[in-house]
């Protein structure tokens, strides 16, 4: 447990869970996004989010964080007009996800030079987010930890490559999290790191160049 579990985390309110971890969910849109200028946005919002979204101001903390804001920016407040003012279409949908938990969202995200994103999380109470889904792909981090997800191609070796760059030529980096996911046996897969500070200069692109690697992201501590 860290001290924000026990205060909460500074914000513009009112809800650490509505705001603030709305504001964080965001932000991962943002940086899988590399922070690029963004055309459009629509936001699925399921459970509580769905029913309280305006009155708890959901949907400009959500707005604001794929703005790049922070929970404590004072732009969230003001963020649908911010939005508006950059040229920036929004859309938030009221719907059902199953099997998530109350404040869910699923964002859609489109760049100005076309690139899409999909990020699906929750704000699980306190501030704190877990993403669940990224690009259709199962992922499991809480954007506590700098975060590096491997898209790849589900071939023998590849894991061992990616950590053994790491162990050889980077050891200072610490890994304190690994999940894979791969839908389809050969198809395409994710690993999903968590680690302590933020990688070596270099060390992505290296990654980036392993045989049957497909894309890197690197998602800084939200």
């Amino acid at each position: 447990m860290n001290v924000f579990d026990i205060i909460g985390p500074i914000m513009i309110g009112p809800s650490s869970s509505h705001t603030a971890g709305a504001v964080r969910l965001g932000r991962v849109a943002n940086k899988v996004m590399n922070n690029a200028p963004i055309a459009s946005v629509k936001i699925e919002l399921s459970g509580s989010f769905a029913h309280t979204y305006k009155g708890h101001g959901t949907d400009r903390a959500l707005l604001a964080g794929i703005m790049g804001y922070r929970s404590y920016s004072e732009e969230i407040r003001d963020a649908l007009t911010i939005a508006t003012n950059r040229g920036i279409a929004y859309e938030f949908i009221p719907t059902d996800i199953p099997g998530t938990h109350p404040n869910t969202a699923r964002i859609h995200v489109t760049g100005v030079n076309g690139e899409e994103c999909t990020v699906e999380g929750s704000s699980i109470g306190g501030g704190n987010i877990r993403v669940d889904w990224i690009n259709g792909m199962k992922v499991d981090f809480t954007g506590e930890h700098n975060t590096i997800l491997v898209l790849h191609y589900d071939k023998p070796g590849l894991i061992a490559a990616v950590t053994n760059l790491m162990a050889t030529k980077y050891k200072d980096v610490n890994i304190g999290n690994f999940r894979l996911t791969r839908p389809v046996k050969g198809g395409e897969a994710m690993m999903t790191m968590e680690i302590d500070g933020l990688p070596p200069l270099g060390m992505i692109d290296e990654m980036r160049n392993i045989n049957n690697v497909i894309n890197i992201l690197l998602i800084r501590a939200t």
